[in-house]
C-alpha cells in the first residue's frame, strides 16, 4: 500500500504530527537506522520517521523508507531559523512549492548553524532541507519542504516545548496536504 512519508529530525517536531494523526510508535521494523523512531497509523497510510539532526541522520533514515517502504507522498516539516526578523516566528513556510495561502521562502540547508547572515542568500536555513529534497526527488514525484521561523539565525536549538508549540500551531495549514 503506498503511503504517506512525514519526516522530521526532532522528535518534538514529529509530537504533535503524531497526537493528530493518532500514530503509534512501531518497534517492530527490523535494521531501523540507530536513533530513528518509526510511527504509523493503523490504516498504514501514514509512515513518520524521526531521524535526527543532520545530513548522515536524514540520508540513513530516507533510504532506509525508500528502501522498504511504497511512499507516493513525501512530507518534510520541522523548524528553520530566519535571516529576516520582520517574519513573525511561528510563519508557516513552503520551501519547494508555491501552494496557495502558504508563504513561500527559499531555504538554504547547511551544517554547523550559521552564526552571521553575511553571505546569505536566502530567507531560511535549515539542517535538512537539500537532503531530503535530493533523496525524495530519486523516489517519490509528490514532495513537500514545509518550515516554522523558530528563530533569528540563533545558534541555539529552540526549547523542545516552543519547537513542538509551532508545529502544532502550523497544523491547520498543514492539514490539506497531508
Amino acid at each position: 500500500m503506498l503511503k504517506t512519508l512525514i519526516h522530521t529530525a526532532l522528535l518534538s517536531e514529529a509530537k504533535p504530527l503524531i497526537n493528530f494523526l493518532k500514530l503509534k510508535q512501531d518497534t517492530s521494523v527490523q535494521n531501523l537506522p540507530q536513533g530513528n523512531k518509526l510511527y504509523k497509523d493503523e490504516n498504514n497510510k501514514y509512515l513518520l520517521i524521526v531521524s535526527g539532526i543532520g545530513k548522515e541522520n536524514c540520508q540513513k533514515s530516507l533510504e532506509f523508507v525508500y528502501k522498504n517502504f511504497e511512499i507516493e507522498k513525501a512530507i518534510n516539516i520541522g523548524i528553520a531559523s530566519c535571516s529576516d526578523s520582520s517574519i513573525k516566528i511561528g510563519t508557516f513556510i513552503c520551501t519547494n512549492r508555491l501552494l496557495s495561502g502558504i508563504n513561500f521562502a527559499s531555504i538554504t540547508t547547511i551544517e554547523p548553524p550559521l552564526e552571521t547572515d553575511e553571505n546569505l542568500e536566502t530567507l531560511l536555513v535549515d539542517i535538512e532541507a537539500k537532503y531530503f529534497e535530493e533523496i525524495s526527488k530519486k523516489n517519490c514525484n509528490n514532495i513537500y519542504i514545509f518550515k516554522v521561523v523558530s528563530d533569528y539565525l540563533d545558534i541555539k536549538t529552540p526549547v523542545n516545548s516552543l519547537i513542538s508549540n509551532l508545529i502544532e500551531n502550523s497544523l491547520d495549514k498543514l492539514r490539506k496536504y497531508l
